[in-house]
């Protein structure tokens, strides 16, 4: 029987669909992965299956689920539902998808089982929440890139996630099981390795160990690989931003930190009930940019939180020109059910959508001048994905490059390339070695 997966969301819902896949791979099934479903041919033939592992983190894309489940649903598919939304707000799937079934992250291992009642014609739900380390079901697989969870939940509360509702608190996998998933990752030639979860400062918190410990053991692995650390949140940089930095200058792991700041404002951090103030937040960039040379600096802002004044928002745009971080990833505020946000006046949609549009047009422009600083230098970068007409590499410190399909390269390979082109998102080079 097949199983077709399509994932949205972030990295760690991919590093949970491929733990999935293993376990219904090891149950006989035949697993595909599927950026689209349309020409599937699902909706026709009453053998085949669509898990469809959701996100609850932004409405436009919680529209694009709720549509998807409606129309696969009518259709006549054999549909199961798992993910964030499917933990956070299964009233909402019912309204839209009555007949979908739903086996929520922490039930993986009961797929074969669910399935199996789904195939046969039942609903089933699966829902129970239990802390569990679904690492022993990963097994690496032939992809340059492996991604690997680290953990389930987090420490905090932010008063606009609903995430926090879907995973629950923190559940820190064992470190030798994330190392070892490391070694067999490389052993089969993953060139690139993420670690990813919803909080990766958190890690180790409810271990006696912490996201550098983790990475000093891994950076002794042996092997020709780069490690990309997930989201930290900026309330532990407190913890191990010293020791961090001397991390991310080693010849294994990306000089790359993703610190979701959210928003520029102390008085929208408290309200957010963000655990850490600006000047902290600057005082630890300042500290990184000085510790490693051409650090990639991601960040995530929400722009039209409830209380967020004008005077707030400029504060924002006053973070962005001091910082430049190198990518930001700007979303609108959207009222979550479980979120306590929700629940306060919201900013109107003209003000949200006008403060976005201006904050756009300051990023492309700081992130243009970022990549501009590139030309003319060469880096020495791996490939890792292949597309229609270019191959996509990382540098050392993260930086996307692209070159054209006619170079000689391959999937893995290590080369260096001359940045001759850039763009607010890229940098485009031809490989002299």
């Amino acid at each position: 029987m097949k199983v077709s997966i399509k994932i949205y969301g972030c990295t760690l819902n991919q590093a949970d669909s491929m733990l999935m896949g293993n376990v219904l791979a090891d149950a006989g099934y035949e697993v595909a992965y599927e950026d689209k479903l349309d020409g599937l041919g699902v909706a026709q033939n009453s053998k085949d299956i669509v898990i469809i592992n959701t996100c609850a983190v932004k409405k436009p894309t919680e529209q694009k689920i709720l549509y998807e489940l409606q129309k696969l649903s009518n259709a006549g598919a054999k549909v199961v539902a798992t993910g964030c939304l499917a933990s956070a707000d299964q009233s909402l799937i019912r309204k839209y998808a009555p007949n979908v079934s739903i086996v929520t992250t922490p039930n993986i291992a009961m797929l074969p089982k669910a399935l199996q009642l789904v195939s046969s014609g039942k609903k089933v739900v699966f829902d129970t929440y239990t802390k569990n380390n679904r690492l022993e079901f990963f097994k690496p697989n032939n992809s340059v890139i492996a991604k690997i969870p680290l953990s389930d939940g987090c420490l905090s509360n932010c008063s606009f996630c609903e995430t926090k509702f879907a995973r629950g608190p923190l559940n820190s996998f064992p470190e030798e099981m994330i190392l070892e998933a490391i070694r067999l990752s490389v052993a089969r030639g993953a060139k690139e390795i993420d670690l990813t979860a919803q909080d990766t400062g958190a890690y180790g918190a409810d271990r006696n160990t912490s996201i550098v410990g983790l990475l000093d053991k891994a950076r002794r692995i042996e092997g020709d690989f780069m490690m990309r650390v997930g989201m930290l949140n900026p309330q532990f940089l407190d913890r191990y931003a010293k020791a961090l930095a001397v991390l991310l200058n080693d010849r294994h792991i990306y000089k790359f930190a993703h610190i979701p700041v959210q928003s520029g404002s102390n008085n929208v951090l408290k309200a957010m009930m963000r655990l850490y103030t600006m000047e902290s937040v600057y005082a630890h960039i300042d500290e990184l940019r000085a510790a490693v040379p051409y650090i990639t600096i991601e960040t995530d802002i929400i722009v039209g939180f409830p209380t967020e004044t004008e005077e707030d928002f400029n504060e924002t745009l006053a973070f962005m020109k001091k910082v430049k971080p190198e990518v930001v990833n700007i979303s609108k505020f959207g009222a979550m059910p479980h979120a306590e946000a929700s629940k306060m006046k919201q900013l109107g949609t003209e003000t949200i959508n006008e403060r976005s549009a201006e904050l756009s047009r300051l990023v492309r422009k700081l992130q243009a001048e970022a990549n501009n600083r590139f030309i003319g230098s060469t880096q020495d970068i791996i490939i890792t994905e292949a597309n229609e007409g270019s191959f996509c590499g990382r540098a050392s410190n993260y930086k996307q490059v692209i070159v054209g399909s006619t170079e000689r390269v391959e999937l893995g390979g290590r080369y260096l390339v001359k940045i001759e082109k850039a763009t607010a998102n890229a940098l485009y080079g031809k490989v002299v070695q």
